[in-house]
């Protein structure tokens, strides 16, 4: 019975997330109420404060299950301490990505909602610093997959791996704000796999 009871209780945590997904891609973070999550949740008041605490709690929840998978497949990306084709892994990273946003409804609407529906102002201000820390870690890892490239003789001599990192990074985040407005299918969305093949092959030596 207890071990049923946790089933349940994580079964109507979820479908708050889902419902405050669903809420926050068709009204914006600011105009949603824990009013309309839980209404759409199906699900009291008094249940939708026994998981959070706060809309700012449960954005940080559906966060999370969009972005810590992308940490997960970078991770994979750069555990390789010497791999024969540096440069491979973070074109496949890149195109892990958008094929993840292509293929799942989810995780493409939590993006939507990162990047076009949410005002980090007040208490989504915090979020904006979270942001930066991401982009540092992210840099990191391109930088040191940047060096391994260039200790194989795989960059041009005058190319700096950190300002390939940063350069990297900016590309992908601007790609990706794109990416995410293009919802006709009319530009970016067609032609992201091609942009990032021609990004990575600008950087090789040869």
């Amino acid at each position: 019975m207890a071990r049923k009871t946790k089933e349940d209780a994580e079964l109507t945590r979820q479908r708050i997330i889902n419902a405050a997904r669903e809420v926050f891609a068709k009204r914006g973070v600011s105009r949603t109420t824990i009013e309309h999550i839980a209404s759409h949740a199906q699900v009291t008041r008094g249940a939708f404060y026994w998981h959070f605490q706060n809309k700012m709690e449960i954005f940080y929840a559906m966060r999370d299950q969009a972005f810590l998978p992308f940490i997960d497949h970078l991770d994979a990306a750069t555990l390789d301490e010497n791999p024969e084709d540096p440069l491979s892994s973070i074109e496949q990273f890149f195109c892990t990505i958008i094929q993840m946003l292509t293929d799942d409804l989810a995780t493409r609407q939590i993006y939507e909602i990162m990047m076009v529906k949410c005002e980090y102002v007040d208490e989504f201000a915090t979020v904006l610093q979270q942001i930066i820390t991401n982009c540092q870690y992210f840099m990191e890892k391109f930088q040191l997959t940047y060096e391994r490239a260039k200790a194989k003789g795989q960059l041009h001599p005058t190319h700096d791996p950190a300002d390939l990192a940063m350069d990297t990074h900016l590309f992908f985040s601007g790609l990706l704000h794109m990416w995410i407005k293009d919802d006709e299918n009319s530009l970016f969305r067609a032609k992201a796999l091609q942009l990032i093949k021609n990004h990575m092959r600008l950087r090789r030596a040869i």
